[in-house]
């Protein structure tokens, strides 16, 4: 079990950050306030931050442009520390660094994760990554540039506080970074709300291309690589679909596929409550959380959602 962030770091003269593949805003947000923390607080500490390519909308983040995706160098760490990550397959090509480091740690809140590092900080109940790590920082080192990072991370995960993981100490802690002089209705509105108008065509379209399945209860929809290329946009543009699917009067459950590659579908899971979505990823080799969680499906997008849909049948 970790202390705190500074207790990790004693004694340590380099240290690599990394987590998941297609980063969200909790992954960014965490790594970025802990790499902003020991850049500020440690000069003498070598640091290093491992992220495949993020949203635009991200870039505002303090030195957002030390982020690195170049793994060629060999290297070996002091320190590798993982952030919102539930297995180490997650990390993509950046595990080269885990496993070689000759420390790790694990901070993180997925349920699926049963702890893989030499110290773990994982709590499946709070509400994002950057909760727990604001948890572990010592408060007089989080600058304005570090409490942006963490509000971003807190924002995403709780869908503005809404989503049940929020709790009065989620509450508390993003009052203690509001304080803190960040521009935190700006934050929610550029990275959460807006869409650019190409995003949300393809948003209208894949809602009205949904359908209704086990007496209204599960609602999915699916949406191709040739109609990403139709409506000029990424597959990471498509993150708002499936929270706005689960929006739908009556359902329970909201499944989103996307094509990545050709016999690939990622697919998003969302619940309101009654069903945990997280055994359901599981089952697949996937994970995540009792209300949003993802796998991949290597089946037609009608064959995937069969195989859904009857795990689904007997507990909804």
């Amino acid at each position: 079990m970790i202390k705190n962030l500074d207790s990790i770091l004693t004694g340590v003269k380099t240290v690599a950050i990394g987590g998941h593949i297609r980063p969200d805003g909790d992954c960014v947000g965490s790594t970025l306030a802990t790499y902003n923390y020991i850049k500020d607080n440690y000069p003498e500490i070598e640091v290093s931050i491992y992220l495949q390519p993020i949203q635009d909308y991200f870039l505002f983040l303090n030195r957002s442009d030390e982020i690195s995706w170049d793994l060629n160098e060999e290297k070996n760490f002091d320190l590798f520390i993982v952030h919102d990550c539930g297995a180490p397959d997650r990390l993509g090509d950046a595990i080269k660094y885990l496993k070689s480091a000759k420390k790790t740690a694990c901070i993180d809140h997925h349920e699926s994760n049963s702890g893989f590092a030499d110290f773990d900080y994982i709590f499946p109940k709070a509400s994002s990554t950057c909760e727990l790590i604001y948890e572990l920082m010592d408060k007089s080192k989080v600058n304005k540039y570090i409490a942006e990072c963490l509000y971003v991370g807190m924002v995403h995960d709780t869908g503005v506080f809404q989503y049940s993981c929020t709790s009065k100490k989620t509450m508390m802690y993003a009052g203690d970074l509001m304080d803190m002089g960040i521009d935190y209705s700006k934050i929610v509105n550029d990275t959460f709300f807006a869409k650019t108008f190409n995003e949300t065509r393809a948003l209208g379209h894949a809602l009205e291309k949904s359908s209704l399945y086990l007496d209204g209860k599960v609602i999915s929809s699916v949406f191709y690589i040739s109609e990403m290329e139709d409506y000029g946009i990424k597959a990471s543009e498509l993150d708002s679909v499936v929270s706005n699917l689960l929006r739908t009067e009556g359902c329970e459950v909201a499944v989103f596929m996307y094509e990545v590659a050709e016999g690939e579908l990622k697919v998003s899971t969302r619940s309101k409550g009654k069903v945990n979505v997280a055994k359901l990823a599981l089952k697949y080799g996937g994970g995540g959380h009792d209300r949003a969680a993802g796998f991949t499906n290597y089946k037609s997008y009608e064959e995937g959602l069969e195989d859904i849909l009857n795990e689904l049948r007997d507990k909804i």
